[in-house]
């Protein structure tokens, strides 16, 4: 009973992670001056299975200025890049279809002029049956830009901590499966043997009746 428990919770998991699904991260913050950067962006629709329909707008904010300057527009499947400054540089990089949940955009050649406030802006039409609800959700990304790339020690710990469990999951996994098959190989067994038991049983059976019938 356990094991086909268990086997049924991994099965989900693996059902689960083959659909998918939508979990708000924050975007990093940090950017390296030369490279690329992933502006991230996410809005997850709280009911999947209502149908509906969204438009992505970014804005930047220099650092040391007041005003946020209009620099993308994605209204699928046209993406627009609105400000010179970042001409050929940005590229969708959410999700490619009307329904938007990802929102990100990806900047190609970083500046430390790209230094500054980035806001995201998703607005979602809900398509429901007895009328359309309009929403609209806000994220603020504070981007710095170095030279070369700075990674914390807490992140550093994190990382080889999420590869420790990593490992001990996928072993603890190997003993709990070859435990499962030998308890299910165990109870096939004596199901078997039962099984024999019972027909050597009735085969003795028979033989006591014809037994009795020749002696009549």
């Amino acid at each position: 009973m356990i094991c086909n428990l268990f086997l049924l919770v991994v099965f989900s998991l693996f059902v689960s992670q083959g659909h998918g699904g939508c979990a708000e991260v924050d975007s990093l913050t940090e950017a390296v001056a030369g490279g690329g950067f992933l502006l991230g962006c996410i809005s997850c629709k709280r009911r999947e299975e209502v149908s509906a329909r969204a438009t992505v707008d970014w804005h930047f904010k220099p650092l040391g200025e007041e005003e946020f300057i209009h620099i993308f527009h994605y209204d699928h499947p046209r993406a627009d890049i609105l400000h010179e400054h970042f001409s050929d540089r940005l590229k969708w990089h959410g999700t490619k279809k009307g329904d938007i949940q990802i929102g990100a955009i990806y900047i190609h050649n970083v500046t430390f002029n790209d230094t500054g406030t980035y806001r995201c802006t998703i607005h979602r039409t809900l398509f429901l049956p007895q009328y359309d609800e309009h929403v609209t959700v806000e994220k603020e990304v504070e981007l710095s830009v170095v030279s070369v790339a700075n990674r914390e020690l807490t992140a550093v710990i994190a990382e080889i901590i999420m590869y420790v469990l990593i490992v001990v999951l996928q072993l603890w996994l190997v003993v709990v499966l070859v435990y499962c098959y030998k308890k299910i190989s165990e109870e096939h067994e004596a199901r078997e043997a039962r099984k024999a038991l019972k027909a050597q049983a009735q085969l003795l059976e028979s033989k006591d009746n014809c037994d009795g019938v020749q002696l009549e």
